[in-house]
């Protein structure tokens, strides 16, 4: 049912813009998951040491902000293609 729908909607569109589409939905899920992960491994970390918890936190932002940028590049990327 949900292929269907999308494919229905994508009727008028160009493989390059549809690939675009679905690149870009990638990257900002893979991003999404990439920063959960961070974020559940810097609070793993700050239970265990909690006097590291500043070390901890300014690492975990530096790395989420790393990942966003990736993402940001890759969703250019795609509607550059287009």
């Amino acid at each position: 049912m949900f292929l269907t729908t999308l494919l229905a909607a994508a009727e008028g569109l160009s493989m390059g813009t549809l690939g675009a589409a679905i690149g870009a939905g990638l990257a900002a899920i893979g991003a999404g998951i990439g920063v959960g992960k961070i974020g559940a491994a810097t609070m793993e970390a700050m239970a265990r040491q909690p006097e590291a918890s500043n070390t901890l936190r300014t690492t975990m932002i530096i790395a989420a902000a790393l990942v966003e940028g990736v993402a940001l590049f890759a969703v250019v990327v795609c509607f550059l293609t287009i």
